[in-house]
């Protein structure tokens, strides 16, 4: 053994001096550069994974006008039961009507399956709704439990008196005296004289986002408002096409009375054969007036994506697409809504925002038209949109796309467009494996200053093999992101994307929520983008390692790092990623400043041993940010960040 002693010696030095590398980060704190814009880090909402209806749209009767194509599904009828189709919503004709069911141990009613049931907790009220008409007529409503070995089903019931011979809407409270996440919704026709008509059946919770009667979903609008997001963008990306021209998504159907709003054909629910989900629509109760509503509440700018007159590309052959000479109404409907989100109550599309509550302005400065299309068919369509708004609207900012792929061909051959179009910002989307995300921490710092602005617009790491929120994928996502906030003069915005995923209903992944019908997980992802935006700060400042930006570069041993100072608060923020498998020590000095001009402050870690771990129903918390107090001297800070960790290093000045 005392042969080998010497070069033991030798490794275990080597070892150490690898372990023990000093990483001499300089921050320029005299040179505050340019601002970072409100708008930098916010939320992409898609109606994917039932985000909508069966998520933060928070009715719980699933078809509650009979407007499927299969005008029961979701229900279960019994009895003497008729569809009928000359009811008082136009758009939404279809009801049912309820007779005698011929025999007075015989029941005549309906059932809602909800969902993937409906969700009701103890001690809530649910607000039970319909449109009926009928003469000295009683219905009894019930929550009950699905398929229960109790002796009884019924969770709450109430009666309801219904004698009208015109359509009248009805209300009763239902206080839930238990929890049930499954619960189902249950109509019995109590008098069996003549008949009995019910339309838009519904039921939401009383403790809505705001007490909104009949509004979103508390629980999944707070995690939202959490972030502090700066935008908003809806109502989606593909949604926007639709997979085909009757089915695009078209924003004045989603407003005015909600019983008249007409139902739309989700283009998710047959997408993917895997996760086939025949009954998912869109009802539009969550439209593009909920909409501004939301983004106001959030305190995020409204981001509304809209239609370029060209239904989706990866569905549809160019030949089956509007030509040039049809996209008018397209045009017109761009020019409507922004009429409609910022025009005096004396204009028609004002005035109709003012009638549905909201006389003020919801201050609408953006504008997407068009998402992931590509070749020339794109901007060929795109240039009337922008010479039509730049005319009536000069004051609005138009963004762009630059295709489906972060780069490319298609990718190569938008952008000059899109400069060429005078469009304000482009959309980048990105979803991509680990690697990429490694291989980006410098991608925008050669832009074109002088060129449009970047929406890095739907991103997220899909890991290889493991395509769900682990840490290590929201780990590379925040390294990435600090190439995003070094390059704040360029990037004007970042959404990660998709937002919501319902546990049992989703189709894609990974997403920056999930929930089921009573509770909500915040992703490992989740954390990322809230820990950016609520340490976003005003403005960029330098930070290099020998003379480099911090960007896991060779040599770099993983590191990715950037600063920002907050004029609001006095502080400089220090963002540090090791996405490596050790420890890495770090020296970090802010220059430029009188000595000892820097108070301790805090630091804020996310990290985790293991990196395939995620948040999840069972374990909500398994991984969340991490506070404690750090000592800095002369301006000087000294640490270790562990591996496989996302650090903020916060001090005031």
């Amino acid at each position: 053994m005392k042969i080998f002693q010497p070069f033991l010696t030798l490794m275990l030095s080597v070892d150490l001096t690898a372990q023990s590398q000093n990483h001499n980060l300089v921050v320029q704190a005299n040179k505050i550069n340019g601002p970072i814009q409100s708008t930098m880090y916010g939320l992409f909402f898609e109606d994917i994974n039932y985000a909508a209806d069966g998520g933060m749209y928070a009715e719980l009767v699933k078809n509650r006008s009979f407007e499927f194509p299969q005008n029961f599904m979701g229900w279960v009828t019994y009895g003497n039961v008729k569809l009928m189709d000359d009811g008082p919503f136009e758009r939404n004709p279809h009801y049912i009507r309820l007779g005698n069911p011929g025999h007075r141990e015989k029941w005549t009613g309906v059932e809602n399956e909800g969902f993937f049931g409906i969700g009701i907790k103890k001690d809530n009220d649910y607000r039970f709704s319909v449109w009926a008409r009928g003469e000295n007529q009683k219905i009894r409503v019930e929550l009950i439990k699905n398929n229960s070995m109790e002796e009884s089903q019924v969770v709450v019931q109430q009666e309801l008196e219904i004698n009208t011979t015109e359509w009248k809407q009805y209300e009763v409270i239902l206080h839930s005296p238990a929890t049930e996440p499954k619960a189902h919704l249950r109509i019995f026709m109590l008098s069996r004289e003549s008949t009995l008509d019910l339309e838009h059946i519904s039921l939401f919770p009383v403790d809505t986002w705001k007490n909104r009667k009949n509004g979103l979903r508390k629980d999944l609008v707070q995690v939202l408002y959490d972030m502090h997001p700066g935008v908003l963008r809806f109502p989606g990306g593909c949604i926007v096409e639709g997979t085909d021209f009757n089915t695009r998504y078209q924003w004045k159907n989603t407003i005015g009375q909600v019983e008249n709003r007409p139902l739309n054909e989700n283009r998710w629910h047959y997408t993917f054969p895997h996760r086939f989900f025949p009954d998912y629509f869109q009802s539009y109760g969550l439209g593009f007036f909920e909409f501004f509503q939301l983004a106001e509440d959030i305190g995020a700018a409204p981001l509304p994506i809209l239609n370029v007159g060209l239904i989706c590309q990866y569905q549809n052959e160019e030949s089956a697409q509007p030509t040039i000479n049809q996209i008018q109404p397209f045009i017109q409907d761009a020019l409507d809504l922004i009429e409609f989100a910022n025009g005096d109550t004396n204009t028609k599309w004002g005035r109709f925002r003012a009638e549905m509550g909201h006389e003020a302005p919801f201050n609408l400065k953006y504008l997407g038209i068009g998402n992931e299309q590509w070749g020339k068919i794109y901007p060929e369509h795109l240039k009337p949109f922008i010479e039509a708004v730049r005319k009536s609207y000069p004051e609005i900012k138009i963004i762009g796309s630059s295709g489906p792929g972060s780069e490319g061909e298609d990718f190569e051959y938008l952008w000059p467009q899109m400069r060429k179009l005078g469009a304000d910002l482009v959309d980048e989307h990105f979803y991509r494996p680990e690697k990429w995300f490694l291989s980006q921490g410098n991608r925008y710092d050669n832009y074109d200053r002088k060129g449009p602005k970047v929406f890095a617009g739907e991103y997220a790491c899909h890991g290889t093999g493991k395509k769900f929120n682990h840490f290590h994928a929201s780990l590379l996502e925040a390294a990435f992101m600090t190439n995003l906030e070094r390059n704040a003069d360029v990037v004007h915005m970042a959404t990660y994307a998709p937002l919501f995923a319902h546990v049992e209903g989703w189709q894609w992944r990974p997403d920056l929520i999930w929930f089921d019908n009573l509770n909500t997980v915040k992703s490992c992802s989740y954390y990322v983008q809230q820990l950016y935006s609520l340490n976003k700060g005003t403005n960029m400042v330098p930070l290099t390692m020998n003379k480099k930006p911090v960007s896991g570069q060779e040599g770099q041993d993983g590191l990715f790092a950037s600063a920002v100072w907050d004029s609001n608060e006095h502080h400089y923020i220090v963002k540090v990623v090791n996405t490596s498998n050790k420890p890495q020590q770090l020296t970090i000095s802010f220059n430029g400043l009188k000595k000892a001009q820097l108070s301790n402050g805090k630091v804020i870690t996310f990290h985790s041993d293991n990196p395939d771990i995620d948040n999840s129903l069972e374990t909500p918390d398994a991984v969340t940010p991490k506070e404690s107090p750090i000592s800095i001297e002369n301006n000087i800070l000294n640490t270790t960040i562990k591996a496989q960790t996302f650090a903020i290093y916060k001090f005031k000045k």
